[in-house]
Protein backbone atom coordinates (compact mmCIF):
# COMPACT_ATOMS: atom_id res chain seq x y z
CA UNK A 1 0.00 0.00 0.00
CA UNK A 2 1.08 3.47 -1.06
CA UNK A 3 2.16 5.80 1.59
CA UNK A 4 1.24 8.53 -0.43
CA UNK A 5 -1.82 8.73 -3.12
CA UNK A 6 -2.26 12.17 -5.20
CA UNK A 7 -4.99 12.24 -7.94
CA UNK A 8 -5.23 15.46 -10.39
CA UNK A 9 -4.05 17.54 -8.30
CA UNK A 10 -4.10 21.53 -8.83
CA UNK A 11 -3.27 24.85 -7.24
CA UNK A 12 -3.58 27.56 -8.73
CA UNK A 13 -2.11 31.33 -6.85
CA UNK A 14 -4.66 34.00 -7.67
CA UNK A 15 -4.48 37.13 -5.58
CA UNK A 16 -7.20 39.02 -7.35
CA UNK A 17 -4.57 41.37 -8.59
CA UNK A 18 -2.56 39.44 -11.18
CA UNK A 19 -3.18 37.21 -13.72
CA UNK A 20 -3.61 33.60 -11.93
CA UNK A 21 -0.68 30.95 -11.33
CA UNK A 22 -1.51 27.54 -11.75
CA UNK A 23 1.51 26.08 -9.69
CA UNK A 24 0.48 22.51 -10.21
CA UNK A 25 -1.65 21.32 -13.03
CA UNK A 26 -3.25 17.86 -12.86
CA UNK A 27 -0.56 16.21 -10.70
CA UNK A 28 -0.85 12.03 -10.25
CA UNK A 29 1.74 10.62 -7.96
CA UNK A 30 2.24 7.57 -5.61
CA UNK A 31 5.00 7.10 -3.42
CA UNK A 32 5.42 4.08 -1.76
CA UNK A 33 6.62 3.04 2.06
CA UNK A 34 10.69 3.61 2.11
CA UNK A 35 11.37 5.06 -1.21
CA UNK A 36 14.42 7.46 -1.84
CA UNK A 37 12.90 9.74 -4.20
CA UNK A 38 13.51 13.25 -5.35
CA UNK A 39 11.78 15.70 -7.31
CA UNK A 40 13.70 17.46 -10.27
CA UNK A 41 12.96 20.58 -12.15
CA UNK A 42 13.61 23.93 -13.04
CA UNK A 43 13.00 26.95 -10.95
CA UNK A 44 9.10 27.60 -10.75
CA UNK A 45 8.23 24.60 -11.99
CA UNK A 46 6.36 23.67 -8.69
CA UNK A 47 8.82 21.59 -6.86
CA UNK A 48 8.10 23.36 -3.11
CA UNK A 49 4.32 23.90 -3.69
CA UNK A 50 4.24 20.58 -4.19
CA UNK A 51 6.25 19.30 -1.06
CA UNK A 52 3.92 22.18 1.02
CA UNK A 53 0.76 20.37 -0.31
CA UNK A 54 2.44 16.93 0.71
CA UNK A 55 3.33 18.33 4.44
CA UNK A 56 -0.04 19.77 4.93
CA UNK A 57 1.80 23.19 5.17
CA UNK A 58 -1.03 24.87 1.94
CA UNK A 59 -4.41 23.03 0.43
CA UNK A 60 -4.71 21.88 -3.27
CA UNK A 61 -7.30 24.18 -5.42
CA UNK A 62 -8.44 20.52 -6.46
CA UNK A 63 -7.30 17.14 -6.81
CA UNK A 64 -7.07 14.11 -3.96
CA UNK A 65 -3.96 13.80 -1.83
CA UNK A 66 -4.18 10.51 0.62
CA UNK A 67 -1.40 10.50 3.01
CA UNK A 68 -0.51 7.65 5.39
CA UNK A 69 -4.41 6.80 4.58
CA UNK A 70 -5.43 9.83 5.62
CA UNK A 71 -7.39 12.42 2.75
CA UNK A 72 -5.54 15.82 3.76
CA UNK A 73 -8.66 17.70 2.34
CA UNK A 74 -10.99 16.66 5.19
CA UNK A 75 -8.69 17.66 8.07
CA UNK A 76 -9.64 20.58 9.72
CA UNK A 77 -6.49 22.92 11.11
CA UNK A 78 -5.75 21.72 14.00
CA UNK A 79 -6.17 18.03 13.19
CA UNK A 80 -3.01 19.36 10.51
CA UNK A 81 -1.10 20.11 13.08
CA UNK A 82 -1.10 17.59 14.78
CA UNK A 83 -1.24 14.71 12.11
CA UNK A 84 2.30 16.83 10.74
CA UNK A 85 3.77 16.50 14.37
CA UNK A 86 2.91 12.31 14.21
CA UNK A 87 3.93 11.34 10.50
CA UNK A 88 6.44 14.09 8.79
CA UNK A 89 9.64 15.67 9.53
CA UNK A 90 10.43 18.65 7.02
CA UNK A 91 13.99 20.09 6.14
CA UNK A 92 13.64 23.41 4.05
CA UNK A 93 16.15 25.97 3.32
CA UNK A 94 15.26 28.25 5.78
CA UNK A 95 16.55 26.50 8.95
CA UNK A 96 13.02 27.76 11.33
CA UNK A 97 15.47 26.62 14.28
CA UNK A 98 13.78 28.10 17.58
CA UNK A 99 16.53 30.92 18.57
CA UNK A 100 16.26 30.70 21.97
CA UNK A 101 16.79 27.35 22.25
CA UNK A 102 20.36 25.15 21.80
CA UNK A 103 20.43 22.42 19.43
CA UNK A 104 19.98 19.46 21.35
CA UNK A 105 16.91 21.54 22.65
CA UNK A 106 16.11 22.38 18.72
CA UNK A 107 16.42 18.49 17.82
CA UNK A 108 14.34 17.28 21.34
CA UNK A 109 11.64 19.44 20.59
CA UNK A 110 9.14 17.57 18.32
CA UNK A 111 10.17 14.57 20.64
CA UNK A 112 8.87 16.45 24.15
CA UNK A 113 5.73 17.62 22.12
CA UNK A 114 5.16 14.00 21.50
CA UNK A 115 5.53 12.94 24.61
CA UNK A 116 8.66 11.13 24.42
CA UNK A 117 10.53 10.49 28.32
CA UNK A 118 13.49 12.66 29.13
CA UNK A 119 15.82 9.89 28.60
CA UNK A 120 15.19 8.97 25.28
CA UNK A 121 14.95 12.32 24.38
CA UNK A 122 18.21 12.98 25.35
CA UNK A 123 19.70 9.71 23.81
CA UNK A 124 17.84 10.22 20.50
CA UNK A 125 19.08 14.22 20.49
CA UNK A 126 22.86 13.15 21.41
CA UNK A 127 23.23 10.26 18.61
CA UNK A 128 21.75 12.77 15.93
CA UNK A 129 24.00 15.53 16.45
CA UNK A 130 27.16 13.64 16.64
CA UNK A 131 25.96 11.80 13.66
CA UNK A 132 25.83 14.86 11.94
CA UNK A 133 28.94 16.01 12.50
CA UNK A 134 27.85 18.40 15.87
CA UNK A 135 28.68 17.00 18.72
CA UNK A 136 30.39 19.50 20.77
CA UNK A 137 27.61 21.96 19.96
CA UNK A 138 25.25 20.47 21.18
CA UNK A 139 24.41 23.53 23.73
CA UNK A 140 25.08 26.01 21.79
CA UNK A 141 22.49 28.15 19.99
CA UNK A 142 21.68 29.05 16.41
CA UNK A 143 22.98 32.74 16.41
CA UNK A 144 26.13 31.11 17.21
CA UNK A 145 26.04 28.59 14.63
CA UNK A 146 26.93 28.87 10.91
CA UNK A 147 24.38 28.32 8.28
CA UNK A 148 25.57 24.77 7.39
CA UNK A 149 25.81 24.29 11.02
CA UNK A 150 22.21 25.18 11.23
CA UNK A 151 20.73 22.98 8.55
CA UNK A 152 22.59 19.84 10.28
CA UNK A 153 20.34 20.69 13.29
CA UNK A 154 17.72 21.10 11.18
CA UNK A 155 18.58 17.74 9.60
CA UNK A 156 18.95 16.08 12.77
CA UNK A 157 15.61 17.77 13.67
CA UNK A 158 13.55 15.97 11.26
CA UNK A 159 14.84 12.85 11.90
CA UNK A 160 14.63 12.51 15.83
CA UNK A 161 10.94 11.69 15.87
CA UNK A 162 11.36 8.93 12.93
CA UNK A 163 8.33 9.92 11.43
CA UNK A 164 6.76 8.39 9.12
CA UNK A 165 8.23 9.81 5.96
CA UNK A 166 10.47 13.16 5.65
CA UNK A 167 10.24 15.91 3.40
CA UNK A 168 13.16 17.83 2.45
CA UNK A 169 13.26 20.80 0.36
CA UNK A 170 17.11 21.70 -1.04
CA UNK A 171 18.60 20.19 2.53
CA UNK A 172 21.65 20.41 0.91
CA UNK A 173 21.88 23.86 -0.61
CA UNK A 174 23.90 25.35 2.30
CA UNK A 175 26.50 22.40 3.21
CA UNK A 176 30.18 21.86 1.78
CA UNK A 177 30.70 18.56 -0.42
CA UNK A 178 32.45 16.59 3.01
CA UNK A 179 29.13 17.75 5.03
CA UNK A 180 26.76 16.75 2.62
CA UNK A 181 28.26 13.56 1.85
CA UNK A 182 27.60 12.39 5.25
CA UNK A 183 24.49 13.32 5.52
CA UNK A 184 23.28 12.18 2.83
CA UNK A 185 24.48 8.66 4.23
CA UNK A 186 23.18 9.12 6.93
CA UNK A 187 19.90 9.54 5.72
CA UNK A 188 20.28 7.25 3.21
CA UNK A 189 21.46 4.54 6.23
CA UNK A 190 18.18 5.57 8.34
CA UNK A 191 15.66 4.89 5.00
CA UNK A 192 16.99 1.37 4.75
CA UNK A 193 17.18 0.56 8.25
CA UNK A 194 14.04 2.09 9.71
CA UNK A 195 12.24 2.50 6.57
CA UNK A 196 11.50 6.09 6.93
CA UNK A 197 10.24 7.52 3.47
CA UNK A 198 12.19 10.24 1.93
CA UNK A 199 10.93 13.01 -0.72
CA UNK A 200 13.83 15.38 -2.04
CA UNK A 201 13.01 18.33 -4.07
CA UNK A 202 16.56 19.90 -5.10
CA UNK A 203 18.94 21.32 -7.71
CA UNK A 204 21.87 19.46 -6.07
CA UNK A 205 23.77 16.45 -8.20
CA UNK A 206 24.63 14.49 -5.21
CA UNK A 207 21.08 14.41 -4.12
CA UNK A 208 19.91 13.05 -6.83
CA UNK A 209 22.40 10.67 -7.57
CA UNK A 210 21.83 9.15 -4.01
CA UNK A 211 18.06 9.02 -5.01
CA UNK A 212 16.65 5.45 -6.08
CA UNK A 213 13.64 7.32 -8.00
CA UNK A 214 14.01 10.19 -9.93
CA UNK A 215 10.51 12.77 -10.62
CA UNK A 216 10.55 15.61 -13.09
CA UNK A 217 8.41 18.01 -13.10
CA UNK A 218 8.26 20.95 -15.26
CA UNK A 219 5.07 23.66 -15.57
CA UNK A 220 3.34 21.87 -12.89
CA UNK A 221 3.38 18.67 -13.96
CA UNK A 222 4.96 15.30 -13.92
CA UNK A 223 6.72 14.93 -17.35
CA UNK A 224 9.29 12.27 -16.42
CA UNK A 225 10.39 9.40 -14.08
CA UNK A 226 13.30 7.02 -13.53
CA UNK A 227 13.51 4.22 -11.19
CA UNK A 228 17.11 2.89 -10.52
CA UNK A 229 17.75 -1.09 -9.80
Amino acid sequence: MNIIEIKDLVKIYDDKKSVPVKALNGIELSVAPGEFTTIVGPSGSGKTTLLNILGGLDDPTSGQIIVNNVNLSTLKSREKIDFRMRYIGFVFQAYNLIPVLTARENVEFIMHLQGWPKKKRQERSAFLLKAVGLGDRMNARPGKLSGGQQQRVAVARALASKPKFILADEPTANLDSKTTENLLDMMEQMNRNEQTTFIFSTHDARVVAKARRIITIEDGKVIHEETKK
